[in-house]
């Protein structure tokens, strides 16, 4: 049978050249500890600055401006704690968007608990904030805006570079969650105009449980979420993760030297898809904003279906595809995301996300179109839902 994978936004396969360099620190003498003073430690300590340097030169950062964490719900963690208790004594206000990962929007909410107010503002039907609504929810008690650089769900990408021009206006400091954007579209943290930027590493066909955190010179952040040793200049205890970072390193070296080319190619069979699938079945409509919107991300709501069906259904024909975030695959109520956009509740449980990847080809498309029709006929004919 077939084998297609759609959902990249989920994971990523690791690169073997990614695969093969982790391999050379789990073996042979590549093991020290990078905190000792031997030769074995001091070996890793000068990897460590070398991938850190590779991070960095990506990003348009400074190296002494990267911390390493174990991925991008830590680093979402650390980016709105660290800044929203070490600038209390300055103010309270938070705010976010309706529309953010639950690594950000469950952090402010449980800081909304402990006596910080939130704003969480709300998105337009294609699952965009406006500046003008950030503007009009800044106080001078706003302290943290974290906004995302593009939507896991519909693939929507934020007005970030109009924000970050309008938080350093304001001095507030501004955390973005790049997790999905970064290795698909251009990130660098001074177009962004950000202080704070949360990266994944199991998202650019690297290994699961590292990632980063940017924190640029002089931001006022030091609560860290680790008490512990001195490691990550006291930024985040605890002994690296050797391997995974140097997986790390290696992927943001390999997605960040053919972006431009692959994010071009990505996009021509998106559009493809988009095309194909609208064109070929009813009641079919595109969710996130039709040119703003990540290269390899296509996201669909099919009336009278419900997407826990088509997955099971599409799984049986070898395509791996995903109704929304990996998540929150599990949970029985309907996307977050979509609600915010105003999407009935009804037809948000109809969701599909199809997001491609280095190996997806034309003949990817074609299959999943050719299966598609059959599979959606099918349903529709045992739905209740339909008339």
């Amino acid at each position: 049978m077939r084998r297609v994978y759609f959902d990249h936004s989920g994971t990523t396969p690791v690169h073997p050249a990614v695969a093969e360099e982790m391999y050379r620190y789990l073996t042979g003498e590549n093991f020290g500890n990078p905190s000792s003073v031997h030769y074995y430690g001091l070996q890793i300590k000068k990897k460590i600055a070398e991938a850190r340097d590779k991070l960095a030169q990506a990003l348009g950062a400074g190296s002494g401006e990267i911390v390493f964490t174990s991925g991008g719900t830590e680093s979402d963690n650390m980016a709105i704690h660290g800044a929203a208790y070490t600038n209390r004594n300055k103010g309270n206000h938070i705010i976010t968007s309706a529309v953010e990962h639950h690594a950000v929007l469950n952090t402010v909410k449980a800081l909304g608990k402990q006596g910080f107010d939130i704003t969480i503002l709300p998105v337009d039907r294609y699952g965009m904030v406006s500046v003008a609504d950030v503007a009009a929810a800044i106080t001078d008690k706003t302290i943290v805006i974290s906004i995302m650089h593009a939507n896991n769900e519909v693939g929507t990408i934020m007005p970030v570079a109009e924000i970050g021009k309008l938080a350093r206006e304001r001095k507030i400091i501004f955390h973005v969650d790049a997790v999905q954007s970064f290795g698909k579209i251009p990130v660098l943290v001074d177009e962004i105009g950000c202080d704070l930027l949360s990266i994944s590493g199991h998202k650019i066909y690297g290994p699961k449980g590292v990632g980063a955190l940017y924190i640029r010179k002089g931001t006022r952040w030091k609560q860290s979420l680790f008490h512990g040793g001195a490691q990550e200049r006291l930024r985040r205890a605890g002994t690296e993760n050797i391997p995974g970072i140097m997986g790390l390193a290696k992927a943001v070296e390999l997605v960040t030297a053919n972006l431009v080319q692959e994010s071009a190619r990505l996009k021509s069979l998106r559009d493809k898809l988009i095309k194909g699938l609208t064109s070929r079945i009813e009641h079919v409509s595109l969710t996130g904003h039709p040119t703003m919107r990540l290269p390899n991300h296509a996201s669909f709501l099919f009336k009278y279906i419900e997407g826990e069906s088509m997955l099971l259904s599409l799984d049986l024909k070898g395509i791996a595809a995903s109704t929304g975030s990996a998540c929150t695959s599990g949970s029985l109520e309907p996307s977050h995301v979509l609600l915010a956009m105003g999407v009935p509740p009804e037809d948000a449980h109809g969701s599909l996300r199809l997001t491609l990847g280095k190996d997806n080809t034309e003949e990817d498309v074609d299959y999943f179109l050719d299966v598609m029709g059959p599979i959606v006929e099918k349903l529709r004919d045992m739905s209740p839902l339909k008339d």
